[in-house]
């Protein structure tokens, strides 16, 4: 009942939305061409542009009567330091003509098909409520079986009985009347392909300045662990060597310090080693995901369980990123959740490969933190999504889903 009352209301309406559209069209193309030749062309193109923007909005909300929600506007900011400028940004946007376009189509759409929704309810209604009314009107002259089915108490029930009859069919013809006049609205005022690409330009823009950032960062820490780790150990190699070779020069025992030499030289061999998996782990080119990520289970200090298919192959790209997924999922599962255990999930498709990290530690993660930020930077560079649940009490769920069409 809802939705049929909705559609008629929509109809009816229409019969009057129809003409004020028609009228605005007509009148504000009138008053703009009149003035283009003048100094106020420019304004009074803007301002019927936004006038007409205005009755498309009340259109689209009209059509969410029908639709259960209004059609998105489809506009893109108009920016411009001069009048020439913002007209031209205005008047670019294919949004701007469709809005017009359907002002006037909706003269013929609204009036036809909100008359014929009107009269389709009103003869419904008519019919059943026709020993109500029905006896007011006699008419001896009817033919039949107009005549007994008017004039008769018995035959204006049976009309009532055919309204009952007809309800559904009125219902269905009001419905798919509403149903078309907002099938062309919204291919008019729903957004179009000029916004699609105008949002993905600026999403892709964003993407590559998180990229060009993170890549940053990651410059900066690789650097920094190398002057602070492996660089630090080699030059106190280095100074304990040049020492026990000053005590052979004097005669004096230096096994001591050449140990002492080794050990550190071994201690920067493995943090070079770790750097060297940090960037990207040999593991991943040599045997895959599957291999890698059971490698790193194994490394982990909690119990975990990696599923999924270990014949998988991805793009590098995407292995190494979704390899980093389950790192810095297993690395905060163990620094800051209190979990004892840890699911590792990989699911791939010929077009997408998902990567879940669920363990069983308090939640309360927090999905703007900088660890986590990061991830998001590094799976959006690759037009993938990265997406963190984690409620008070657990569990905590990382999940990244990466396209990987070849």
């Amino acid at each position: 009942m809802r939705r049929t009352a909705a559609a008629l209301a929509y109809l009816a309406s229409g019969v009057v939305a129809g003409p004020v559209g028609l009228l605005w069209s007509v009148a504000s193309t009138v008053a703009v061409l009149v003035l283009a030749i003048t100094q106020l062309g420019g304004p009074a193109f803007l301002g019927a542009a936004w006038v007409t923007r205005g009755l498309a909005r009340l259109e689209r909300h009209r059509a969410g009567w029908v639709l259960g929600r209004p059609i998105d506007p489809p506009y893109v900011a108009a920016g411009g330091d001069t009048l020439r400028r913002r007209v031209a940004a205005v008047g670019s946007q294919p949004a701007t003509w469709r809005d017009l376009a359907w002002l006037v189509l909706l003269f013929p759409f609204g009036v036809g098909l909100g008359v014929a929704g009107i009269v389709t309810a009103a003869v419904c209604a008519g019919v059943l409520t026709a020993p109500a009314w029905a006896w007011a009107v006699p008419n001896p002259r009817a033919p039949f079986p107009v005549k007994p089915l008017m004039t008769t108490t018995p035959g204006r029930f049976g009309l009532t009985l055919l309204g009952l009859l007809l309800v559904p069919l009125a219902v269905w013809i009001v419905r798919r009347l509403a149903a078309l006049e907002v099938a062309v609205a919204r291919a008019l005022l729903a957004p179009g392909e000029h916004r699609r690409l105008v949002e993905e330009t600026e999403r892709l823009a964003r993407t590559r300045a998180r990229v060009v950032d993170a890549q940053a960062a990651e410059l900066r820490r690789i650097e920094r662990d190398l002057h602070d780790g492996a660089q630090a150990r080699i030059v106190g190699a280095g100074i304990t060597l040049a020492l026990a070779a000053r005590k052979i020069r004097a005669g004096g025992a230096a096994a001591d310090d050449v140990e002492t030499a080794r050990r550190q030289l071994d201690e920067a061999l493995a943090e070079l080693r770790r750097l060297v998996r940090g960037i990207h782990p040999p593991i991943l080119t040599d045997r895959g995901l599957h291999a890698a990520l059971a490698a790193l289970a194994a490394d982990s200090p909690l119990t975990v369980a990696v599923r999924g298919d270990a014949g998988l192959r991805f793009p590098a790209a995407v292995e190494s990123a979704a390899y980093f997924v389950a790192a810095e999922g297993l690395a905060n599962a163990a620094k800051h959740s209190g979990a004892g255990a840890c699911a590792i999930e990989l699911r791939g498709t010929e077009s997408r490969v998902s990567i879940t990290v669920e363990d069983d530690g308090r939640g309360g993660a927090d999905p703007a933190g900088a660890g986590l930020d990061g991830l998001r930077r590094r799976v959006e560079a690759l037009d993938g999504t990265l997406t963190v649940s984690s409620p008070p009490g657990g569990p905590t769920l990382l999940k990244a889903e990466f396209p990987c069409a070849s």
